[in-house]
């Protein structure tokens, strides 16, 4: 049974997973699996991450009335985690993840091409990620350093407009899923 734990090391709504492929008895599996609705955002809309049980995790708010696009990452009870939101006036498409008012990470469309996207992750108190892939099939994997920390597909789930996140084990989560809703909206400017 896939069991995950909040570790203070890491912060408070730091969320780190302790799941083995072994335990959840699946051969690739990087840890802590997560279920996104693609098509998620009307105005003022709201919508639910999912755990791989199916049980509500975590809810995104889209404030989309104001001047720049903002997004609240919030927990069930509706406490903010992290507060996403558009910069403007930038030369290369850019959103900020902040958590009590300070910027945890920012997003930067690195390279578009027809069949793969590269997305620059700059992390303020730690090392930079990138994710590499095919973003608009939700397809692609986030990396630190080459190394795999989060896995985002489609093929995992059989419903329609539905993908996948899976984090690695001891990774923030939080933020993994963080940076793939927010890269989904840069993506995805419909939405």
């Amino acid at each position: 049974m896939l069991r995950r734990r909040r570790e203070r090391s890491g912060g408070p709504g730091v969320l780190r997973s302790r799941a083995t492929p072994e335990a959840t008895g699946e051969g690739e599996h990087l840890g802590t699996r997560f279920k996104v609705l693609q098509r998620f955002f009307t105005i003022g809309d709201r919508f639910f991450i999912e755990d791989e049980h199916g049980n509500r995790a975590f809810r995104i708010e889209n404030k989309v009335l104001r001047l720049r696009k903002t997004l609240k990452f919030q927990d069930l009870d509706g406490n903010d985690i992290y507060r996403i939101q558009e910069k403007v006036a930038r030369i290369r498409d850019t959103m900020e993840i902040e958590k009590d008012g300070h910027t945890v990470a920012k997003v930067h469309n690195a390279l578009i091409t027809p069949l793969r996207d590269r997305w620059k992750i700059s992390v303020t108190d730690g090392e930079d990620l990138t994710a590499k892939g095919n973003i608009l099939n939700h397809e692609y994997k986030i990396m630190r350093n080459g190394r795999v920390i989060g896995e985002i597909s489609k093929k995992w789930f059989r419903v329609r407009d539905t993908y996948g996140v899976d984090v690695r084990d001891g990774e923030d989560a939080l933020l993994i899923l963080a940076i793939t809703v927010v890269i989904d909206t840069m993506a995805h400017k419909g939405r």
